[in-house]
């Protein structure tokens, strides 16, 4: 997940000046985006593999979430079959880097790698996406802001980790991101070994997920700016 590096691509566009962190797109002024609109365009599909379910163009008006359409999103995420690739190129580097020592090494040591990563996933998903979403009427989808320069643009997509959406359009504290990132951490800690059970080792796990979700952020922002300029939105 780590996408940050588009953050140096300009795309010809001047950085904004210093200032506020940017407001998100209007939810109740935004209009529908034109079929022939490329501006700020989404694909389901990052560079045809990574999920991009939850991201939405610019300008583009959206019904509410139902609770149902979370935990569909949520489980799509979970269990695409990017998910499985992902957590086996993440289980293999924690593999080669004996982060637990516990789990050994060989085919039964990186299998252990193998579900434990895969379930670190589901279990942040379901949390961040659908359940503390449902629970606190919150829209857990990634509104690109699309205009504007590079520094604002990026300022904007990380703050969404602290800023999201009611279902109502309103702007809110992203309590589904910070609080359901611990809680899944601390659920995680429950299934890795006893030493691994530590406030230290919760805490790291929990930054490092939010950490990630930040970056992820920015890497919607520009997608649809390198699918343009690369892909020439065929994706």
């Amino acid at each position: 997940m780590a996408f940050f590096a588009w953050a140096g691509l300009a795309f010809g566009q001047a950085a904004s000046p210093a200032g506020a962190l940017p407001d998100a797109p209007a939810a109740q002024t935004q209009q529908q985006s034109t079929p022939d609109s490329m501006e700020g365009k989404q694909t389901k599909r990052i560079l045809g593999v990574i999920p991009n379910f939850r991201s939405v163009s610019v300008d583009e008006k959206l019904p509410p979430q139902s609770a149902k359409d979370k935990f569909i999103t949520a489980t799509e995420d979970s269990f695409d079959y990017s998910a499985f690739i992902f957590a086996g190129a993440l289980a293999g580097i924690s593999m080669a880097q004996d982060s637990y020592p516990e789990f050994h090494q060989g085919a039964v040591g990186y299998g252990r790698y193998y579900w434990h990563t895969l379930a670190d996933q589901a279990v942040e998903n379901y949390m961040v996406e659908a359940i503390f979403p449902s629970a606190l009427r919150q829209d857990s989808r990634y509104y690109t802001l699309g205009r504007g320069g590079i520094v604002k643009r990026t300022a904007y997509s990380f703050s969404r980790v602290l800023i999201t959406r009611t279902d109502a359009g309103n702007e809110t504290f992203n309590a589904s991101e910070i609080i359901g990132a611990g809680a899944a951490s601390g659920i995680s800690s429950l299934y890795y070994p006893d030493r691994e059970r530590t406030w230290t080792k919760v805490g790291q796990h929990w930054l490092t997920d939010v950490g990630l979700d930040g970056m992820t952020f920015i890497f919607k922002e520009f997608w649809p700016d390198i699918n343009n300029a690369i892909f020439h939105q065929k994706q």
